[in-house]
């Protein structure tokens, strides 16, 4: 089982193969850094597309040759995505990774129904793992960026995304709670009820390969003590491996405090696409970055 982001890298530099990845409105320094680092390391190479002489620049002030990589000059933020998703929709890249541009007009290009890279019919949503110096384990969240308030279907669509993403890290049987604010049902949250028909769902097969339990608050889902302090008795046990969240809302300020307070490091992709997508919050570290690169590696 793969217990680290330093493990998962090893995961995936151990076949040798390099994975191409295009990057969207590259000319930024943590972009740029972290997919030098990916290809120093020896698991991808690099088609950086955006402003060519702020590319350079920044490589080379960075003591980054630029010669590494494929530099192709784009002078917006729209153009940079639609061909950073043509290239992979060509199979000259392997995966698709936003730079500086806003998330908004780069999803717009992956969704487009004519040139895009989604998968008809699926359900966009975003997975990520997280590494916390405080849990034993690595977590995975779903929706950090993607779907403002998921209805069932969506719900059913994350949690299979993430359960997958579980197993590739040789998690067989993953322990997944429905995050809430309270283990109790009530009328006051309408994610309640979806969460009552997804736990019938995972009972009788319907959802596969888990454990799953809620309406569960966070000391429920992932502090061993607290079952038995409140006196609840959950299959998830203060053990979860998933935690899906109720809307972005929730999700996306829950992964960026463990950013910013707690010392965590997130990798995550968006899923519903036929190859990876890397999406990640412009200010996300080098680091961070560097780890969405390999875990898109992994799951390409």
């Amino acid at each position: 089982m793969i217990s680290s982001l330093d493990q998962m890298v090893e995961k995936v530099l151990a076949p040798g193969r390099r994975h191409r990845i295009a990057v969207a409105w590259a000319q930024d320094l943590n972009t740029i850094g972290a997919v030098f680092k990916a290809f120093n390391d020896g698991f991808a190479e690099a088609i950086l597309v955006g402003k060519k002489d702020q590319i350079t620049a920044i490589c080379m002030n960075s003591g980054f040759d630029p010669g590494l990589f494929r530099i192709i000059n784009s002078d917006n933020e729209t153009s940079a995505s639609e061909e950073a998703v043509r290239l992979v929709k060509s199979g000259e890249a392997d995966i698709v990774m936003k730079g500086l541009v806003g998330t908004d007009k780069f999803l717009k290009a992956v969704m487009n129904k004519e040139h895009g890279i989604m998968i008809p019919g699926a359900t966009l949503s975003y997975v990520g793992a997280v590494e916390i110096p405080a849990y034993k384990k690595l977590l995975f969240i779903t929706d950090t960026a993607v779907i403002p308030y998921p209805d069932l279907n969506q719900k059913i669509a994350m949690v299979n995304y993430a359960i997958e993403m579980a197993r590739r890290f040789g998690i067989d049987i993953p322990k997944v709670a429905l995050i809430g604010a309270s283990e109790k049902k009530s009328h006051h949250f309408s994610y309640t009820e979806d969460y009552a028909e997804m736990c019938k769902m995972a009972a009788d097969g319907r959802i596969n390969n888990c454990i799953m339990d809620g309406p569960l608050d966070l000391f429920l889902a992932c502090d061993i003590k607290s079952p038995e302090i409140k006196g609840v008795s959950t299959p998830v046990d203060g053990d979860a491996d998933v935690l899906l969240f109720p809307s972005l809302e929730s999700c996306n300020p829950f992964y960026k405090s463990l950013m910013l307070f707690a010392g965590g490091e997130l990798a995550g992709l968006i899923r519903g696409t036929e190859k990876p997508v890397v999406l990640m919050s412009r200010s996300e570290s080098e680091k961070s970055k560097y780890y969405c690169i390999a875990l898109s590696c992994l799951m390409a």
